[in-house]
C-alpha cells in the first residue's frame, strides 16, 4: 500500500479500537456507572441514531465542497469531544445530547472519509474499502476485551478509564490523519443535493438497508436465541462472534477483489441473500438437540452468515462507489449510509419481534425477506447503471 493508504488505515484501525470499547461496554457505562435506566437508554441511543442520519448526508456534501481531510479530522475530533463528555452525563437530558452528539460524529465521519477513499484507493477504491473493513473488524476485536476487562472490574474508575480510552482512540486516529495530504475539492457549481434526485440510487440505498438487516442476526438475535432457546453453553456467543469477525479480517479483501462491476456487486447481493436463507434456517435447528449438536449447528451457521457478509460487503462496496460520481462521492455515500443506519436503529427490534417473538417461523421469515431482497438487488443495479 501506498502511504496514504497506510496512515487512513491506522487512522481506522486507531478509531475502531474504541468503537469496540463503546459497542462491548457503553451501554453497560451508562446503566452501571451513570445509573440510567435501561430503557431511558435504549430510547436515547435510539434517538441518537435517527438523528445521526441526516449528519451523514451534510457532512459528506461538505466534505466534497471544502476537502475531505479536514472536514474528516472535524469529525474525529468532534467524536472525542462529545466521548469526553460522557463523564460529565449525571441525568437523561444531559446523556440524549451528548450520545446524538457522538452518533452524528461517527456517522458524519465514515461520509466525510468516502473522497479520500476514493482518491487515495487506487483504480479500484472499492477493494481498499473492503481492506478497511477487514481493519474495521480487527480494531473491534482489540476493543472488545479491554472493554470486558472494564465490565469485570465494574468499578467507576474502571468505567471512566474505558472513556478515556475511546477519546484517545479518536485522538490518535486524528493525528494519524494528519499524514494523509489533503485532497482538492472537485465538487462543481449547480445542483447541490443531486444525490437525493437520483431515484434509481435512493432505491439501491433502501434495498441496501434492508440486506444489513442481517448485521443483526448475530448481534442481537442468534446470541438471544442461544442462551434463551438452545442447550448450548453460553461462552458459545463469544466464540461464534469471534469466528464471524476472523472471517471478516481474514477474507474480506479476497472477497472484494472479485466484485469488480456494478452487474458483480448486484450478483454479489444475490449470493449474499441465499447465504442469509441458508444461516437464517439452520440457527432455529439449534433449540432442541443436546448442547453439543447445538453448539455445531450454530458454529456452521455463523459460518455461512459470515461469508454472506463478505458478499454483502462487497456488494456494497462496489454499487455505492461505483454508482456515484466522482465530484459528490461524500454526498453520495451519505445518501447510501442511510439504509444501514436505519437498519442500525430499527434492525434490533425487528430480528427480536421476528426470530424470538414468532420463534422458527420468523427465522425463516427472515430469511426469505433476505433472500429475496438480494436476488431485487441485480435488477436494481442494472436499472441504476442503465439509467447513467
Amino acid at each position: 500500500m501506498r502511504g496514504p493508504q497506510r496512515a487512513l488505515a491506522a487512522a481506522n484501525l486507531a478509531f475502531t479500537v474504541g468503537s469496540g470499547l463503546y459497542l462491548t461496554a457503553g451501554v453497560l457505562y451508562f446503566t452501571e456507572a451513570v445509573g440510567l435506566p435501561a430503557a431511558q437508554v435504549g430510547l436515547g441511543l435510539g434517538v441518537a441514531g435517527v438523528g445521526s442520519l441526516a449528519a451523514g448526508i451534510m457532512i459528506g456534501h461538505l466534505a466534497d465542497r471544502v476537502g475531505a481531510r479536514g472536514v474528516y479530522l472535524g469529525t474525529l475530533l468532534a467524536q472525542a469531544v462529545a466521548d469526553g463528555a460522557f463523564l460529565l452525563t449525571g441525568d437523561f437530558p444531559t446523556f440524549l445530547v451528548v450520545v446524538c452528539l457522538a452518533a452524528s460524529a461517527k456517522t458524519a465521519g465514515f461520509a466525510a472519509r468516502t473522497p479520500l477513499i476514493r482518491h487515495y484507493g487506487g483504480d479500484r477504491p472499492q477493494e481498499f474499502r473492503g481492506y478497511l473493513r477487514a481493519v474495521t473488524n480487527l480494531g473491534i476485536a482489540i476493543g472488545a476485551p479491554l472493554a470486558g476487562w472494564a465490565v469485570q472490574v465494574g468499578t467507576l474508575t474502571a468505567y471512566r478509564n474505558l472513556v478515556l480510552g475511546m477519546v484517545a482512540a479518536s485522538l490518535v486516529a486524528a493525528a494519524i490523519l494528519t499524514l494523509v495530504p489533503g485532497v482538492e475539492p472537485l465538487a462543481p457549481a449547480g445542483r447541490r443535493w443531486i444525490a437525493l434526485r437520483d431515484r434509481r440510487y435512493l432505491l439501491l440505498t433502501v434495498l441496501d438497508g434492508v440486506m444489513a438487516i442481517q448485521f443483526k442476526v448475530l448481534t442481537v438475535a442468534m446470541p438471544l436465541w442461544l442462551i434463551g432457546f438452545t442447550a448450548a453453553p453460553r461462552w458459545l456467543v463469544s466464540v461464534t462472534m469471534a469466528t464471524a469477525t476472523g472471517i471478516v479480517v481474514l477474507f474480506q479483501v479476497r472477497a472484494s477483489r472479485g466484485v469488480d462491476s456494478p452487474a458483480a456487486g448486484g450478483r454479489a447481493y444475490r449470493r449474499a441473500g441465499l447465504a442469509f436463507l441458508l444461516s437464517c434456517s439452520l440457527i432455529p435447528l439449534a433449540a432442541g438437540p443436546p448442547a453439543a449438536v447445538a453448539a455445531a449447528i450454530l458454529i456452521v451457521a455463523v459460518m455461512i452468515h459470515a461469508v454472506g457478509q463478505l458478499w454483502n460487503s462487497a456488494g456494497g462496496f462496489e454499487v455505492s462507489f461505483a454508482l456515484a460520481p466522482a465530484h459528490a462521492t461524500g454526498q453520495y455515500l451519505g445518501v447510501f449510509g442511510l439504509g444501514a443506519g436505519l437498519a442500525d436503529t430499527f434492525g434490533p427490534a425487528l430480528v427480536i419481534w421476528l426470530c424470538l417473538g414468532w420463534g422458527r417461523p420468523g427465522w425463516f421469515l427472515l430469511g426469505a425477506i433476505l433472500a429475496l431482497t438480494g436476488c431485487v438487488l441485480p435488477v436494481a443495479v442494472r436499472r441504476s447503471v442503465a439509467g447513467r
